[in-house]
Parts: C-alpha cells; structure tokens; sequence
C-alpha cells in the first residue's frame, strides 16, 4: 500500500505516519526527516535546504523530487510505503504520478489556530531530536531519553511558523481539490488524542 499523509505543519503527520508505518510494516519517508539528516552531515542538499527551511521556505522541487524518487526506489518500498511532506502542491503530486501508483491520501484536519500553539510550544532535543511541548514541560529543559538540551527549532518560532502556514495554504491546500478528484482522499479529525486519529486513520486504510 503506497499511502501519502497530507496535513498542515503541526498537525501530526510525522507521528501518525510512525505509527501507520509500525502498523502495517513499510516504511515512513519523511522528507523532513530526510533533509534535517543532511544538514546535520553537512551535506552538499543539506547546505543548500538549511537556508529555505530556516526562513520557512520550501525546498526547490528538483532537489526533493529527486531525493524521493531514490528512496522509494529502494528495496524495503517493494510493499509500500507512507510519503510524509511529499508532495507539497499539484505539480509534485503530478511528477509523482508518474514513478508512484498512489492508493490512499490520508489528509488530518486541524484548526490553524491550534496549530500555531502545538508548532511555537514545540522543543526538540538537540540531541536525538525526541519531540516536547511547553504545556506538558513544567520546569524540564532536558531530554528524558538521553538529557540533551530542549531548544526551539529555528523554523518553529512564531514568524516563520506563520510563514510555512501561509505557504501551506497557497501551495499545498490545493492539493486537497487535486487527490479529492482522484478519489483518493481521506479526511481523518486530528483535533483529538493522538491514540483516536490513529484508529481514524486504520478505519479508512482497512
């Protein structure tokens, strides 16, 4: 099952798509994940994506279509897999077409107003990149798994969160009209405990 995980920045794609990977035994591709794992090995994409995502900018189209392409090319996609931040908007979603059969979209809705409070409150780990929030924090300024310093993303304060929400909404949303044509779309609530989106989620994959 090849499955693409739509959503606006906060809105739990990463985390369900785990869980959805776990479920179902094929792999979850991040292209977030893919491009922060760059940065941090400094490579030649990594260099080049540091400074649009530090400005909540998206990455150019030929540098992530390429990287996408690769990785689902690779052995352990032969029985699916789950595309998270991929595609971005219509001209992706149409390139992809034509090296990917699609069979789900699972698009999570959620107010943008809660998404600016779970995006601005969010810390990671500097470490191991294990994900916080400020509201369940207290006092804590280290990891729990590994006791690196919590920071804020550079691409998680309030200016650039508006940025990439504001990008969301000119370049991706139309993507909702564009898999909604197709038949492929499925709404799930992500306005609720992350356990009941997951169950929302498997209830339309099964």
């Amino acid at each position: 099952m090849n499955i693409v995980f739509l959503g606006a920045p906060g809105a739990g794609k990463g985390t369900q798509a785990t869980m959805v990977s776990e479920r179902f035994s094929i792999p979850h591709i991040s292209t977030g994940d893919i491009f922060r794992q760059n940065i941090k090995d400094r490579t030649p994409i990594g260099i080049a994506a540091k400074g649009y995502i530090d400005r909540g900018q998206l990455v150019p189209d030929e540098v992530t279509i390429e990287l996408v392409k690769g990785r689902i090319s690779e052995d352990d996609c032969k029985n699916g897999f789950i595309l998270d931040g991929f595609p971005r908007d219509v001209a992706q979603a149409e390139v992809l077409a034509q090296f990917a059969k699609i069979d789900a979209v699972i698009d999570i809705v959620i107010p943008f107003d809660k998404l600016m409070k779970r995006l601005t409150g969010r810390r990671v780990c500097s470490k191991c990149g294990e994900s916080y929030h400020v509201d369940f924090l207290g006092d804590v300024s280290v990891c729990s798994k590994c006791n690196g310093k919590l920071i804020q993303r550079a691409d998680d304060t309030s200016e650039t969160v508006q940025q990439r929400l504001d990008v969301y909404m000119a370049k991706t949303a139309p993507l909702i009209d564009y898999y909604q044509n197709s038949g492929l779309l499925k709404d799930v609530n992500g306005d609720q405990p992350v356990s009941d989106v997951f169950k929302e989620i498997i209830k339309v994959l099964e």
